[in-house]
């Protein structure tokens, strides 16, 4: 699958096709998107421990950028992070310095001189992470919780893994996508990862209002 823009594979992507942000499923291939499964995979073990940590993101910070509400999305990042041993800093936008007329580049500023190593980044408006990944330091890596209607890779894979630990794969399967698929990002994410784990039949249950033009042209009908 190519990417919908070449210019934002080339930003979440290394010059050895490695993730350094996390932003969209376009432009990744099968064995990328296998991979990240792979490694999601190898960690369920550790919520079944009764010491539920692993040191692999010791030494790292990671704020949690949420500019759109969010109890389950953001809860669950955090506890990833704890997990992995990594300091989290959630970061209140109501009550931060944004409400009262500081920019997002001056945010961002003053985090990254707090020696922060990874934003995760939740906005109402497609595109944000984008934004900020081209804004941030080189050393500092950007996962997209959800912006807009584009997109919610994380929310997509974990659909993906659920699929794989009860389904074995994705070959030969039929997925029924139900709800107001138009306006979802994470339906539009789900779409993208299936079409590139496996060529299967995707059906889309929607309102009537919903364009069919439009989904036809995420390669799901």
């Amino acid at each position: 699958m190519t990417a919908t823009d070449p210019s934002q594979t080339s930003l979440q992507l290394t010059a050895d096709g490695q993730l350094r942000h996390f932003l969209t499923l376009d432009g990744l291939n099968r064995a990328l998107l296998t991979e990240i499964l792979d490694t999601a995979d190898s960690f369920i073990e550790v919520g079944e421990r009764s010491i539920k940590k692993v040191p692999l993101l010791r030494g790292r910070t990671v704020v949690n950028l949420f500019f759109e509400s969010s109890t389950r999305t953001r809860s669950t990042f955090e506890l990833a992070a704890k997990r992995l041993s990594a300091d989290v800093l959630n970061l209140d936008i109501n009550t931060s310095a944004t409400s009262k007329g500081e920019s997002l580049s001056d945010t961002l500023l003053n985090l990254e001189a707090m020696a922060s190593d990874m934003f995760v980044v939740r906005h109402s408006q497609s595109g944000a992470p984008h934004f900020i990944a081209e804004s941030v330091t080189p050393g500092v890596a950007i996962i997209n919780a959800g912006d807009g209607r584009h997109a919610h890779p994380t929310q997509a894979m974990l659909d993906m893994l659920t699929i794989r630990q009860h389904k074995g794969g994705f070959e030969g399967l039929k997925v029924a996508i139900v709800g107001d698929v138009l306006h979802s990002r994470v339906a539009r994410s789900q779409i993208r990862a299936l079409n590139e784990l496996a060529p299967l039949k995707c059906a889309l249950l929607r309102p009537p209002p919903c364009c069919q033009g439009t989904l036809r042209a995420w390669g799901a009908l």
